[in-house]
């Protein structure tokens, strides 16, 4: 399998990725068409392709030049464990460090060895927040 990584909003299926943030996100159960169309037109995000096939996507709120947000990735179920969200998280961090971005955050209660790989770590108060700030 080779992964593609796009950034080219016109190459995401808007129906996937909402069926699967809705059905199977815990994060993102029931959340309506219109909230993802939205999310999407006002983010960054990254598609993953095998062979043309979405199999997984990931979203950045950020203004793009001092911080940043990783929400709503997703691997679909028969791609997972196949290198697909390290595909994702390479992309992201090139695309933040190519940016001086100095802080980006998510929250995750799934995968967080993946995300510590990238250099995210507890931020104070632990739970499931996590920070990275990125050095020049």
């Amino acid at each position: 399998m080779t992964i593609e990584i796009s950034t080219d909003p016109d190459r995401l299926d808007v129906d996937t990725v909402h069926h699967w943030l809705s059905t199977d996100a815990y994060w993102a159960l029931g959340r309506p068409r219109e909230v993802v169309e939205t999310s999407i037109a006002n983010s960054l995000c990254f598609g993953a392709y095998d062979d043309g096939e979405l199999v997984g996507f990931a979203r950045l709120v950020t203004d793009r030049s001092t911080f940043a947000w990783l929400c709503d990735v997703y691997v679909a179920a028969a791609h997972r464990g196949q290198g697909v969200g390290t595909a994702l998280m390479d992309a992201i961090d090139k695309e933040l460090v190519g940016r001086h971005i100095k802080r980006a955050l998510l929250v995750t209660t799934s995968s967080p060895d993946l995300y510590a790989r990238y250099g995210y770590g507890p931020v104070d108060g632990g739970g499931t927040w996590m920070g990275r700030t990125y050095l020049d």
